[in-house]
């Protein structure tokens, strides 16, 4: 056990990041396993709806770096390419921001008045 105080809260915290990353890894196995047992199934639905899961698992497993991207990035190739193989249709990638504009009515700029001299 450590004797000075920051060493003391260094242990502290470190159990708990540990806790954390343990729980989104596991998430992450569960994940996995779910995709290679509808695999098995066999039905194009399940695949898909696990493949979602799976990939959102990894997705966030990197972002709160448990495992490095090019690990993330390299299993959802894997995970595509499997589920492809059985007969699942790639989905398409949905951006964050919609791609039309938005045609509501702007308010218009106001005029600027000029000072006086």
């Amino acid at each position: 056990m450590p004797i000075i105080k920051s060493a003391k809260k260094r242990v502290k915290i470190a159990a708990k990041a540990r806790s954390r990353n343990l729980h989104t890894k596991r998430d992450v196995r569960d994940a996995l396993k779910a995709f290679a047992k509808a695999l098995e199934g066999g039905k194009a639905t399940e695949v898909a709806k696990t493949q979602a899961a799976a990939m959102s698992a990894l997705d966030t497993a990197a972002k709160k770096a448990v495992i490095h991207k090019n690990k993330a990035a390299r299993q959802k190739s894997r995970l595509s390419a499997q589920a492809k193989a059985a007969g699942v249709k790639p989905q398409k990638a949905q951006s964050a921001k919609p791609k039309t504009k938005s045609t509501a009515a702007k308010k218009p700029a106001a005029k600027k008045t000029t000072a006086k001299k």
